[in-house]
């Protein structure tokens, strides 16, 4: 059995049966600059509060898995450097070997499980990356979503991947992905996309009915929620798309691949958009939090 750090807050509600929301920590370690890092990762929890629900930030520490962060933590977590960047295959590893590392969506999903939580809230998911036909390169995530059983809330999958290589495989995997409050799949920055979702949920009754379901059927894995970023919010598809096309040029040029394409894409798009690209993630991941918040309430009010 691997030993559990909760924090005080995520082990007094796991004693009084509250709901409790995952979170990643790449957000933390990779997703933007101290000090702004720790305090986005503070708002989302806060979020998740204002909802009735509590946040359970999840890492791994000096080799000991953490599910919910003390506010030393995070602000230490914020400003470490060398930080592993965790998926299915690194998990392991780095609890083994003592090592320190930030989950992203398939490590978190595994960890959220193992900790008893159900919901999970995120920016976007990986998937298909563009060319994957001649690289191969598919996201863990996907897998993750098909055989680990946590609800996924996410504002789609992240602009740059081919998103209808990415619902071709989610549907051959038998993974739910379930459009919160519209028909289409939203495009992470942007709510819309030229793709219809295969499901459509406008309540977080009936998501979490769906969750509670697949549960009783023994079925394995999860669902992704597809929860659009509010209008206010997103840039528009029609003027991402040239900047996604540009980026993904300039990475094919510099013959990146692997696990850099992810971080050169979103920092050549940030430059794009002066900046835009970062405050709408932002905006999204409050958003999916929110709604994870609601999910998580509907389940432990029905008793799942």
């Amino acid at each position: 059995m691997i030993d559990i750090q909760f924090s005080a807050e995520v082990h007094a509600a796991k004693a009084a049966g509250q709901p409790i929301v995952a979170l990643e920590s790449t957000i933390i370690t990779h997703g933007m600059p101290h000090p702004q890092n720790v305090e986005v990762a503070a708002q989302v929890e806060q979020d998740i509060r204002d909802a009735g629900a509590v946040p359970a930030t999840i890492a791994v520490i000096e080799g000991k898995l953490h599910v919910g962060l003390e506010a030393d933590e995070l602000s230490a977590l914020g400003q470490a450097q060398g930080v592993a960047k965790l998926s299915r295959a690194d998990m392991a590893a780095c609890l083994a070997m003592g090592g320190t590392g930030a989950t992203t969506v398939a490590a978190t999903m595994i960890a959220a499980h193992y900790a008893g939580i159900a919901v999970f809230a995120t920016g976007g998911i990986g998937g298909v990356h563009q060319g994957a036909e001649t690289s191969f390169d598919i996201s863990a995530d996907l897998h993750e979503l098909a055989q680990t059983p946590v609800t996924v809330v996410a504002a789609g999958a992240k602009a740059i991947l081919d998103l209808a290589k990415t619902l071709e495989v989610l549907e051959t995997l038998g993974v739910p992905v379930i459009a919160h409050g519209q028909d289409e799949f939203p495009a992470f920055w942007s709510a819309k996309s030229p793709y219809s979702a295969p499901l459509r949920m406008d309540d977080a009754e009936d998501i979490a009915k769906a969750h509670a379901t697949r549960v009783a059927l023994g079925l394995p894995g999860g669902q992704l929620i597809a929860n659009p970023i509010p209008a206010e919010d997103q840039i528009p598809a029609e003027e991402l798309a040239p900047i996604i096309a540009a980026a993904q040029s300039d990475a094919d040029a510099h013959r990146i691949s692997g696990k850099g394409v992810t971080p050169y894409l979103l920092q050549r798009i940030y430059e794009q958009t002066e900046g835009r690209s970062l405050t709408a993630n932002i905006a999204l991941v409050r958003n999916n939090a929110r709604l994870a918040a609601a999910i998580a309430i509907a389940l432990t009010n029905n008793g799942a």
